[in-house]
């Protein structure tokens, strides 16, 4: 495929779309399996990715069995010392640009500002050959600091019930007692609070007088399931920050026939699901 006729959009897309298909049987989406787990971080510059990246990272990690978190650019990786190997194939993240583009004919001294997109191929550490010890290491924070984290956020949280939810009305998140949580074989049952915390936290974003965000626009009747979505990102976001497991939500399973219908449909969905989640995480972080 020629360099002019490549669509990031599509490209991640369709890798998020497969994997999400992948799974679905098992009601786990990317982030649960894998590396999913570790915020995917540039050898170079030792900064995390960000958006709908930290997604496409995760999910090349899980289907090509990649164990590190690192990844970087072929001249990035020979900066380092390291070589990828013959064969290899790259991976795609996305990065947006801001250029000056005329307005139209009519008024030929008037001139606007667009986003493009550049996709940039990068490969895992898994992928080369002479790299030592990690450059870089992400810091793990662990569940000790989420309570820290989550008293920051000033959001009222009310226990009791057997429903995880946010009340827009009342502007406060329910939750089930701690001990109503259970472990499974990828996370405890403490993580799994914390993960069903920052999910409700996520949506706790919503209002106008926070995050402004009203997917009824952009998405109509899927407005509510892709609400969903973007709460799954920032849930996933937001534990790989804390080094807190994802645990899968069974009652998801409802919406994956909602997520994959919008996907496919429209290639920049993800995108749009991806920068609203991590708007949310910024703020609850800010």
């Amino acid at each position: 495929m020629s360099k002019e006729r490549f669509d990031i959009h599509q490209h991640l897309t369709d890798r998020i779309v497969a994997a999400i298909e992948a799974g679905a049987g098992q009601w786990q989406m990317p982030w649960h399996r894998g590396s999913g787990g570790r915020h995917p971080v540039n050898i170079a510059s030792g900064n995390k990715y960000r958006g709908v990246n930290v997604l496409g990272l995760w999910v090349e990690a899980q289907v090509n069995s990649y164990g590190s978190h690192l990844w970087g650019t072929f001249r990035q990786w020979q900066a380092a010392g390291a070589t990828v190997r013959k064969g290899q194939k790259a991976s795609y993240v996305v990065f947006y640009k801001e250029i000056e583009v005329d307005a139209d004919d009519e008024c030929e001294n008037d001139s606007k500002r667009r986003l493009f997109a550049r996709a940039t191929p990068v490969f895992n550490a898994d992928q080369v050959d002479g790299f030592g010890a990690p450059a870089v290491e992400t810091p793990v924070e662990g569940v000790g600091t989420a309570d820290a984290f989550i008293a920051r956020t000033g959001a009222t949280i009310v226990h009791g019930g057997s429903r995880a939810c946010f009340i827009p009305s009342l502007d406060e998140i329910r939750m089930p007692e701690r001990t109503a949580f259970t472990g499974s074989a990828t996370s405890t049952a403490t993580e799994a609070y914390y993960a069903t915390v920052l999910h409700e936290l996520t949506h706790w974003t919503a209002p106008s007088h926070r995050c402004n965000r009203d997917l009824s626009g952009r998405f109509g009747t899927e407005a509510y399931a892709m609400e969903e979505l973007v709460a799954e990102l920032g849930a996933a976001f937001l534990c790989a920050e804390l080094g807190i497991s994802v645990e899968p939500r069974p009652d998801h399973a409802q919406y994956l026939a909602h997520w994959l219908n919008v996907l496919k449909a429209d290639k920049r969905a993800i995108f749009t699901a991806a920068s609203k989640a991590a708007e949310a995480c910024a703020y609850l972080t800010g």
